[in-house]
């Protein structure tokens, strides 16, 4: 992880799909809801929406980088979206950022909202790699 990031230790509590965990912050607030800043991942628990293709995957993936470990959690400008869940990149212990990692897989696409777009372009060149080398949603 770069040495100029700010973040918040928490671990995973829960895998909500894969673009959403539940968290406990060390010495803070527990099964907080967080939704990764800048991707969108396909979707498998919303409400009125059929499990989209890749979604299963992308829950996979996320559960696979992420269930039961600590993770450091960096704020961009936004601390909350409209259904109130915590705006985070979330980032390994080895450095990995978990959001980057989804796009890199072919498992989640780029999904900004301005002001909260700090790693934009290291996620276009993820999703630019992703689509080249025919990953995930982008496989021929």
């Amino acid at each position: 992880m770069p040495a100029e990031i700010h973040c918040d230790w928490a671990t995973v509590r829960s895998v909500t799909d894969g673009d959403t965990i539940r968290v406990d912050f060390d010495g803070g607030p527990a099964n907080q809801p967080v939704r990764y800043i800048g991707v969108d991942a396909p979707e498998t628990v919303a409400p009125g929406v059929p499990v989209q293709p890749f979604g299963q995957e992308a829950s996979r993936e996320n559960m696979r980088l992420l269930a039961g470990r600590r993770v450091c959690l960096e704020r961009d400008v936004s601390e909350h979206d409209r259904y109130n869940r915590l705006l985070r990149y979330a980032w390994l212990p080895d450095g990995t950022m978990v959001n980057e990692a989804l796009v890199l897989a072919g498992l989640a696409t780029v999904d900004t909202f301005p002001p909260d777009v700090k790693y934009v372009e290291r996620f276009l060149a993820a999703q630019h790699a992703a689509r080249e080398a025919g990953r995930g949603m982008w496989a021929p």
